[in-house]
């Protein structure tokens, strides 16, 4: 009997230390997995180059955690110095012509070239139309006594008309040819005064007054320069009241 309980006693205590060795096994199963973790990831820190270091401290060997998530993106660095200037590349291609610019302001007048040789001599021209002058003129004189006054003179002495441009029975010049004229008229004045004015178209352009002298024969004239369209006319006449004695005049 003694000997059964001394067995079964030691059978008891042996069942009481496995029992108690495998609490502590499952007990340390976690930390042996966890260092085997570390180990692992150790051994993939050295084999890479230029990785961050796992950090160090009672953790590493006993209970490291699991690895963390990766960090954000850190801020941009500054930028780097210019490199070197490249070669020189191959000329392109042409691009297509712009647009016409706009005209430039004129350059300063260029120095005077030498003269050049003469040139060749043309060929002769046409014969041309032979020139014709245009003439219109005029002279005319009175020798009866004075006319009636305020009405055109009629001349009774005809010096030259070629051109008929005088007309004897009205007393007036009608122009034919546009132009320039020249007017001038002279009197002889003896017993009595002279009132004589020269017309354009109804309206006077010329006075002429010359006072007598007793026992003395004057001269009195006139002259004027005329702008005359084709149809008007010119001439003269006595103003005033009608003289009774006899005055003479002549007129170009």
């Amino acid at each position: 009997m003694t000997i059964l309980s001394t067995a079964f006693l030691k059978g008891l205590q042996q069942t009481s230390q496995d029992a108690k060795a495998a609490e502590f096994t499952m007990k340390l199963m976690p930390n042996l997995l966890l260092c085997l973790l570390l180990l692992v990831q150790l051994y993939h820190t050295e084999t890479t180059d230029e990785e961050p270091q796992p950090p160090k401290g009672p953790c590493a060997n006993w209970m490291g955690g699991a690895p963390g998530y990766p960090g954000h993106n850190g801020v941009p660095g500054r930028d780097g110095k210019d490199g070197k200037d490249g070669q020189k590349g191959e000329n392109g291609e042409p691009g297509e012509p712009g647009p016409k610019g706009d005209t430039g302001e004129g350059g300063a007048p260029g120095t005077e070239g030498p003269r050049g040789f003469p040139g060749i001599p043309g060929m002769k021209g046409e014969k041309g139309e032979g020139a014709y002058v245009y003439r219109s003129a005029f002279s005319v004189g009175l020798t009866n006594r004075a006319p009636v006054p305020n009405i055109p003179i009629r001349f009774t002495k005809i010096f030259y008309n070629e051109q008929n441009h005088y007309d004897e029975t009205t007393g007036k010049f009608r122009c034919s040819i546009p132009g320039l004229y020249y007017f001038t008229y002279h009197l002889t004045v003896y017993i009595t005064d002279v009132k004589v004015s020269l017309y354009k178209k109804d309206k006077a352009v010329l006075f002429t007054y010359d006072q007598f002298q007793r026992n003395n024969v004057d001269q009195a004239s006139g002259s004027i320069l005329l702008h005359l369209s084709a149809g008007e006319e010119v001439w003269l006449q006595v103003y005033g009241e009608e003289e009774k004695e006899n005055n003479a005049g002549d007129q170009e």
